[in-house]
């Protein structure tokens, strides 16, 4: 059998044989090491190597702890199985429940429509326009559902600006290339939709097609450069959209699932740490993003075209005309929308009324709103689950007295704002399961001594100063989750992170933040996160696009992160000294027994 024949049969079945050999190949550390670390570490292994390869769909392999973990004796079922709906669980439904109210009534694509307008019709203005409200929309919807729901909207304007997308590719053939393609028998690759497209371009892309077609004084040489440059400014449009989404998942705890595991971890390894709550990671996480979407902005906008002197000066000429028509069509889509209608007011209330109540619940530089109850009983999740009950029953259509009074008035069935089915069918329960596994695998780590073990293999890492090991994480993670989820990256190095730092006697929270915000810098590759997938699948991105912008892209994040801890993140979380809620667990056990010993002494001499 030759060998091209036998690699296409061994990758048809490439994820069985992951199954089979990996518990195989790893069976040695369940020997070599110590018993539960060594038990432990097996379980993490397979877990990592599953979740990685996809072995096993991700939540799936979320599961294994509670077969795997009670039957090598490592943990019993009862501590397992609470991790999988601990209160952080909650918090990230309550916040995907109310994602669904909005997507449910349109108000995301209002937000996007407005801001565009606000902005300008201008590449450069435009793109910038793209990212603030894929940033802004990603930090309450999930990153994929605000990466399909802006492309369609980009593509639409995009074909106001310049047309068909088939025809630009025509146009920016040389005489050469095409007579080569003839030649070669090639044909130019079609665009591919998105499966969320159609729906939404044929709304979109109905204006701007009337204006009569100008006779084109330019050369074909001059025509094939414009075309060139269009084709670079669709690039842009196409690739700011996920990276956006991803940077503006970091703002704010909900925004995406690795914020939400470092809070879970938190409160298992240091119970006593509440320095992290909404409030107080977004007044931290906003000012990063904003910093980084700038940064991101400036870089993709050059590299695409869209910086030049356009942006100050106004000249009349085609690509005005093209603007005119993309600035008329978000226009009048805006218009279709109509006023704001009751549903979408009280949507945007409760939205509103969400967010205000989480940064204030416990802000630590005022006093909250938790103080009127008692002290450690109020969450986070206690307010997202109240906002997200009201949803179900608050009426979606404006009451009126005078139904009650009019026998001819229609009696329609109430209709809350949201429906239960529409609620189970938009909350991705998968990434609920695989938050549940993160959280059971930590907890394992924790009580197997396994982190505590890492953790003093890693003593060398001490030499490495704070700052340069801040840098250095951040930059692992940003390269590790190009390859695997982020929330498998997150569930995996968090632990050990926190035992590093406790180990080289630094706050935790100087390791594990940067570690966390650095595993959604995913850039370079189409399989990085759902969202780069998406654009990719749009046809016209090619890898070494994403790769070229990617790259520079993770090398910001990293910059960024950087800066922030060591700027106004010290200053926020005192990151400076060792924190007494740090100590790990034995040390404070043998400081209190020395303190009960001294006691006992003067009590005697007494």
């Amino acid at each position: 059998m030759k060998i091209s024949v036998l690699s296409k049969k061994l990758w048809c079945v490439h994820k069985q044989l992951i199954l089979v050999l990996t518990p195989l190949v790893f069976l040695p550390l369940l020997f070599t090491l110590p018993e539960k670390e060594g038990k432990c570490l097996y379980v993490v292994v397979l877990m990592a190597m599953f979740w990685c390869t996809e072995a096993l769909p991700l939540a799936v392999t979320a599961m294994l702890p509670v077969c795997l973990f009670p039957t090598l004796g490592i943990l019993p079922a009862k501590k397992i199985c609470p991790q999988y709906f601990i209160e952080t669980n909650f918090l990230f439904l309550s916040g995907l429940v109310l994602a669904s109210s909005i997507e449910e009534w349109g108000l995301h694509r209002r937000i996007a429509l407005k801001v565009l307008s606000i902005v300008g019709v201008k590449p450069a203005w435009l793109i910038l326009g793209m990212m603030l409200t894929s940033s802004f929309l990603s930090m309450w919807l999930s990153n994929t559902a605000t990466t399909a729901m802006m492309l369609p909207i980009a593509n639409a304007i995009l074909e106001s600006l310049f047309g068909d997308l088939e025809t630009l590719k025509q146009k920016c053939k040389s005489v050469e290339d095409h007579e080569n393609a003839v030649i070669n028998g090639q044909s130019s690759v079609k665009l591919h939709s998105l499966p969320s497209m159609p729906s939404e371009k044929q709304i979109m892309a109905t204006e701007g097609t009337d204006t009569p077609e100008l006779t084109d004084p330019r050369t074909a040489e001059e025509s094939r450069a414009e075309a060139q440059y269009q084709l670079k400014v669709w690039k842009g449009f196409l690739i700011c959209i996920p990276y956006a989404a991803s940077i503006g998942g970091t703002a704010t705890l909900t925004g995406t699932a690795p914020n939400l595991i470092l809070i879970g971890q938190l409160k298992s390894y240091f119970p006593d740490c509440d320095l992290i709550n909404f409030g107080s990671w977004f007044a931290f996480a906003f000012p990063l993003m904003l910093l980084f979407l700038f940064l991101g902005w400036l870089w993709i906008a050059f590299l695409y075209g869209g910086l030049n002197t356009r942006l100050c000066f106004t000249k009349q000429d085609r690509r005005t005309q093209a603007e005119a028509r993309a600035k008329a069509l978000i226009k009048e889509d805006y218009r279709k929308l109509g006023p704001i209608n009751f549903a979408e007011g009280a949507i945007s209330f409760f939205f509103v009324l969400f967010a205000i109540l989480l940064f204030t619940r416990d802000p630590k530089f005022v006093t909250g709103w938790s103080v009127f109850f008692k002290k450690g009983y109020v969450s986070d999740a206690v307010t997202g689950v109240i906002i997200v009950s009201i949803l179900f029953f608050f009426p979606s259509q404006k009451p009126s007295l005078r139904w009650w009074s009019d026998p001819q008035a229609l009696n329609t069935p109430y209709v809350p704002l949201l429906s239960w089915k529409k609620a189970q069918e938009s909350v991705p329960w998968n990434i609920i399961m695989l938050l549940g596994g993160g959280f059971a695998m930590a907890k394992a780590c924790e009580e197997s001594g396994l982190a505590s073990w890492m953790g003093g293999h890693l003593q060398p890492l001490a030499q490495v100063p704070p700052a340069a090991a801040v840098m250095l994480i951040t930059a692992f993670l940003a390269c590790f989750t190009e390859f695997a989820s982020n929330t498998a990256t997150i569930i995996i190095f968090l632990p050990v992170i926190a035992e590093l730092a406790i180990n080289v006697s630094v706050n935790p929270l100087y390791f594990m933040i940067p570690a966390t915000v650095g595993c959604s810098y995913a850039f370079m590759l189409p399989v990085s996160t759902p969202p780069n997938s998406i654009a990719f699948a749009s046809g016209h991105l090619m890898v070494k696009d994403m790769v070229k912008t990617g790259f520079v892209m993770n090398i910001l994040g990293i910059l960024s992160v950087t800066l922030a801890m060591n700027t106004w993140g010290i200053a926020m979380f005192n990151l400076n000294t060792y924190p007494e809620w740090a100590l790990p667990f034995n040390k404070s056990a043998l400081v209190t027994n020395a303190h009960l010993s001294v006691a006992q002494s003067l009590n005697a001499t007494l």
